[in-house]
């Protein structure tokens, strides 16, 4: 049978090498799909993403259900392990029928031991094998994530919904209503996940961006700009910027990367806002003056982004969390200096590693601002130190968010 005429062949072949490129060679799970599915038409992109995604989010789960129905061992990166993965994460997480996973799914196996997947799979569909209620996370992360493991686990069974900044707060209420969806915050509307972003109303014209509702958090505390100028530091792909400069700041977007800040002035564009933008090294670079605000949303594991990237699951350990660690140390102790007498330093990452957020907190010489209660989200609180610290399964009624840390320092007048 020619690969061609198999439908849905492309989505399955694309979501297999994006699975490989995670669990064999580290890459992100965006980088993969870009690589990859590349050239697929948007639903068979969405395909491949959804089977790769389930498959990562369930991943120690149907290892378990494959060992359990053969005697043979399958290395961890052996082809038909990986296509089972897929088989399986199709029929008990997407809905899709047996016949229909196992035909693309042994077509991938094509001069491979496809009598073997086929006897796993069909033995496993028979006996009514099932998932457990909750995905079982990796033993490395039980162990780094101790007591919050489960509570953390519990909260990727399902991927998120979907989260729009809006650039008017004044709106909220009317976008809510005009999109179908609720709002947990003024300037945010959450939709059910699936939702075509680039057919909704208010996307030509710029009224809102995708942003989860705790990264929108350290834009917030710092409040209107009044003309004021802030430095976002580590920008792309702009969220915040965007945030800071609807609430009137004078922004300067700094990344070191050029592709990262295309995104960026794209959607300053579609946004009709303005910002700066700087491409350079911050562990280098000089501003021309100080900044009356600095926002450093710092490069990190991004381990609280999990229910949509489930692939920091496999591919984060001790070593990406130390060279991360390192180099946000590095970046606060420049950014730091860089305040005028009575600015604001507003430190986040979207990290749950404590090297990432609270260990950060020793090497800053500044004058704490606490965070009050009345600045968050109804349902966040602060700690008992002032900072903010998320996890994916707050706000678990309303569909969870990513897990983030958050600190604030004024510089003394």
């Amino acid at each position: 049978m020619a690969q061609a005429k198999v439908q849905g062949l492309a989505a399955r072949a694309a979501a297999l090498r994006m699975l490989d490129a995670v669990l064999r060679r580290g890459e992100t799970l965006d980088l993969a799909e870009r690589s990859f599915a590349k050239g697929l038409t948007p639903s068979d992109r969405g395909l491949a993403r959804a089977i790769a995604g389930e498959s990562l989010r369930w991943l120690v789960d149907l290892d378990a259900l494959i060992d359990s129905a053969t005697k043979q061992v399958l290395p961890d990166d052996a082809k038909p392990r990986t296509v089972l993965r897929m088989m399986l994460a199709q029929v008990y997480r997407l809905d899709t029928p047996p016949h229909a996973a196992i035909a693309t799914g042994l077509e991938l196996l094509s001069g491979g031991p496809r009598r073997l997947a086929h006897g796993v799979f069909s033995a496993l569909t028979k006996q009514d094998a099932a998932l457990p209620e909750v995905p079982t996370l990796p033993a490395a992360v039980i162990a780094r994530w101790g007591e919050k493991a489960a509570r953390i686990a519990a909260a990727l069974a399902e991927p998120p919904p979907l989260d729009l900044a809006l650039a008017d707060w004044i709106a909220t209420a009317r976008w809510a209503e005009e999109l179908g969806g609720v709002s947990l915050a003024p300037g945010h509307v959450r939709l059910p996940r699936g939702t075509a972003v680039e057919r909704l109303a208010g996307f030509d014209e710029g009224a809102w961006w995708v942003q989860d509702l705790a990264a929108t958090i350290p834009a917030r505390l710092l409040g209107k700009g009044e003309g004021r100028r802030v430095l976002d530091l580590c920008a792309a792909p702009g969220g915040k910027t965007l945030q800071l400069a609807a609430a009137g700041w004078q922004v300067t977007s700094f990344d070191k990367s050029l592709k990262r800040l295309d995104r960026l002035v794209e959607n300053l564009e579609r946004t009709g806002l303005s910002a700066e933008v700087v491409a350079a090294d911050a562990l280098t670079w000089e501003p021309a003056r100080p900044y009356d605000a600095i926002l450093l949303d710092a490069p990190c594991t991004a381990t609280g982004t999990c229910r949509r990237h489930p692939d920091v699951l496999h591919r984060i350990g001790a070593r990406q969390i130390e060279e991360m660690a390192d180099l946000q140390a590095a970046l606060l102790g420049r950014a730091q200096g860089w305040l005028a007498p009575g600015g604001t330093l507003v430190y986040a990452t979207c990290s749950l590693e404590p090297e990432e957020g609270e260990a950060q907190v020793a090497g800053v010489d500044l004058e704490p601002l606490p965070i009050a209660p009345g600045e968050l989200p109804a349902g966040l609180l602060p700690t008992t130190e002032g900072w903010l610290r998320t996890e994916p399964s707050m706000l678990a009624d309303a569909g969870g968010l990513d897990g983030f840390f958050v600190a604030r320092w004024r510089h003394p007048d």
